[in-house]
């Protein structure tokens, strides 16, 4: 498998199977984060999730997946997946990721992003203040797992391929910008600690 199809494969999950949840879970009030895990044999879908943080404020995107994966009766090994996060995790669920077991994450839009396209700046918040980190100032390869950025990889792409990557990349922008909107607008109507 090239590392063309593994980003194509990436972003298809994240428009056809991520994003319809997020649909779902922001008209009831959550935000826009989703995750989903894939075999890293085939790339098949074992499981797509949504942020349901009103449910409980710990169930963001990545942390409500897991919980979901452990719920499983026949889940496969987490070494034997592939972890997608629509949105690069924040300090909690890197460390849910880390302690189910996960030796990698990939993830779309990055904390800045979140920041500064979304108008939800915890991560960098939390970095900052409770463990005196700069924006990406995490390792992104360590002993654990590493962590891949789309975007980056959709740059090394072969120059016959980027193009269309790039298109879908942009469809994918512009229906969380159209999420993003939607959650910012009901976001006082919800309880949720910090939105």
């Amino acid at each position: 498998m090239s590392e063309t199809s593994l980003t194509a494969r990436l972003l298809e999950v994240m428009e056809k199977d991520i994003i319809p949840l997020t649909e779902q879970g922001v008209a009831a009030g959550n935000k826009i984060f989703g995750a989903a895990l894939l075999r890293k044999s085939d790339l098949s879908l074992v499981l797509a999730e949504t942020n349901n943080e009103l449910e409980n404020p710990l169930w963001h995107g990545e942390v409500h997946t897991l919980k979901r994966f452990y719920e499983m009766a026949d889940r496969p090994r987490p070494s034997d997946l592939i972890f997608l996060s629509t949105h690069e995790p924040c300090t909690m669920c890197m460390s849910a990721i880390t302690w189910a077991g996960f030796d990698n994450f990939y993830f779309f839009f990055s904390h800045e992003d979140s920041r500064d396209a979304f108008a939800i700046p915890h991560d960098l918040k939390i970095l900052k203040e409770v463990f005196g980190l700069e924006p990406g100032g995490y390792r992104k390869q360590n002993a654990f797992w590493h962590s891949f950025w789309l975007n980056d990889m959709i740059e090394l792409a072969d120059d016959s391929e980027r193009q269309a990557l790039m298109v879908q990349a942009e469809r994918i922008r512009a229906r969380y910008g159209d999420l993003s909107a939607r959650y910012q607008s009901g976001k006082s109507d919800n309880d949720i600690p910090l939105n």
